[in-house]
C-alpha cells in the first residue's frame, strides 16, 4: 500500500499524448508545479487540461502553453496569460470557459461518479449555447456534464505513504475535488510522513483517492501580483 514514488519524473511517467489532465490550484498558489516542470521536460502533446486558470507566461500551465502541449483548456479565468491569448486568437488553443463555480462543481460531480446536474449560472448567456435546458419550480437551469480526467495533479503540504493528504492554508482550494475526480490522482508534497503520523482530523483529501505520492523540491513560491503600500 505504500504510494511513494521515487520520483517526479517516474510519478507522471505514464502520462501520455492525448490524455485529459484536471490539475489543482488557484493562480499560482497550491499548484504542483513540479509535476507541470516533468510533464514539459517528457514533452507529451495533445494534452485536454482542466484547471481553474493556466498559470503565466513562464510558470506553472503557461509552461505548457508555450511549448504547445497543450491542445484544449477547460478554465474559469485566463486573463493572466499572453500565450494563452495569443494562441487562442490564432486558433491554435481550444478553450472551454466556464464559470467558477460550474468548474468546481463539474470536478466534484465527477468525482463523486455523478454525470450530469443543473444549475442556473449561465443562463441567456453564450454560455448555454448548446446545452439542455429544462425548469424547476418556474426558473430554467443548464443542464452541465461532471468532468472525469485520466490524471488528476495536486499539489499537498503533508502526506503520509498512504495517500492521505493536508494542504495548508489557502492552497487547498482546487485541489481536493481534483483529488477525487482523476482516474490516477498523483499528488506532489513538501513532506512525507508514515502511516498514522498525520492526525485524522488534518487530512483533507483521504488516501483512497490517490495512487501516487511524491517530494517535490525548491519550491520557488511565486507571488502571481505583488501588491504593496508605499513606505
Amino acid at each position: 500500500m505504500n504510494k511513494v514514488c521515487q520520483s517526479v519524473a517516474d510519478a507522471v511517467s505514464d502520462i501520455q499524448d492525448g490524455n485529459t489532465l484536471i490539475v489543482g490550484g488557484f493562480g499560482l498558489c497550491g499548484i504542483p508545479e513540479k509535476s507541470i516542470e516533468a510533464l514539459q521536460e517528457r514533452g507529451v502533446n495533445d494534452l485536454t487540461v482542466v484547471s481553474n486558470n493556466c498559470g503565466i507566461d513562464d510558470f506553472g500551465l503557461g509552461l505548457l502553453l508555450a511549448n504547445k502541449q497543450i491542445k484544449k483548456m477547460v478554465a474559469s479565468y485566463v486573463g493572466e496569460n499572453k500565450i494563452f491569448e495569443q494562441q487562442f486568437l490564432s486558433g491554435e488553443l481550444d478553450v472551454e470557459l466556464t464559470p467558477q463555480g460550474t468548474l468546481a462543481e463539474r470536478i466534484r460531480a465527477g468525482g463523486a461518479g455523478i454525470p450530469g446536474f443543473y444549475t442556473a449560472t449561465g443562463v441567456g448567456t453564450p454560455i448555454a449555447d448548446g446545452k439542455e435546458t429544462k425548469e424547476f419550480n418556474g426558473k430554467t437551469y443548464l443542464l452541465e456534464e461532471g468532468i472525469v480526467g485520466d490524471f488528476a495533479l495536486v499539489k499537498a503540504w503533508k502526506a503520509d505513504t498512504l495517500g492521505n493528504l493536508t494542504y495548508r492554508k489557502t492552497a487547498r482550494n482546487f485541489n481536493p475535488l481534483v483529488a477525487m475526480a482523476g482516474k490516477i490522482t498523483i499528488a506532489e508534497v513538501e513532506e512525507i510522513v508514515e502511516a498514522g503520523e498525520l492526525n485524522p482530523e488534518d487530512i483533507h483529501t483521504p488516501g483512497i483517492y490517490v495512487q501516487r505520492v511524491v517530494k517535490g523540491m525548491d519550491y520557488e513560491k511565486r507571488i502571481e501580483r505583488l501588491t504593496v503600500t508605499n513606505a
